[in-house]
């Protein structure tokens, strides 16, 4: 039972990334979002800074270190809210959390096998390429039904 919830879990967060993932977002300007969009409103540091409760040369900063890849994501939200924007946060995984979970299986069953394969060559035991394959695939599948930590040591 807890394991169809951890998979139904898994399945809901794979389709709620969806989006996000086909989503054609633009990359970050150089500058920074924080002073594209200021100099976009045609507000100055200094009128930012008011609506912050802040120094003109604070908001400088925080420019600066949003492009700089420093900017904490408190003060990030905090200046977004003073732009009136909103802030949308998301880690979005390259293919789905499940094609993740496979290809790491598969990457830890071929590795186990390769050991295992290489002591039954020494002893003159070796078995076909198939073979070694299907029990690959066996063992991926074995490992995606255990535990998932098991996939990440």
């Amino acid at each position: 039972m807890k394991t169809r919830f951890k998979d139904l879990k898994q399945r809901q967060l794979d389709a709620g990334l969806a989006s996000w993932r086909s989503a054609k977002l633009p990359v970050r300007p150089p500058s920074g979002w924080i002073k594209t969009i200021r100099e976009a409103l045609g507000m100055s540091a200094a009128h930012l800074a008011k609506r912050l409760d802040l120094v003109p040369s604070t908001v400088l900063r925080l420019e600066n270190s949003e492009a700089d890849d420093t900017i904490t994501l408190a003060s990030l939200r905090r200046v977004a809210e003073a732009l009136d924007c909103e802030l949308q946060y998301a880690l979005v995984p390259k293919q789905t959390i499940a094609q993740t979970i496979e290809i790491q299986a598969n990457k830890i069953a071929r590795e186990r096998m390769a050991v295992l394969a290489h002591t039954m060559a020494l002893e003159a035991q070796s078995t076909s390429k198939e073979s070694v394959a299907t029990q690959v695939q066996e063992m991926a599948e074995s490992l995606i039904k255990g535990s998932k930590r098991e996939l990440w040591r």
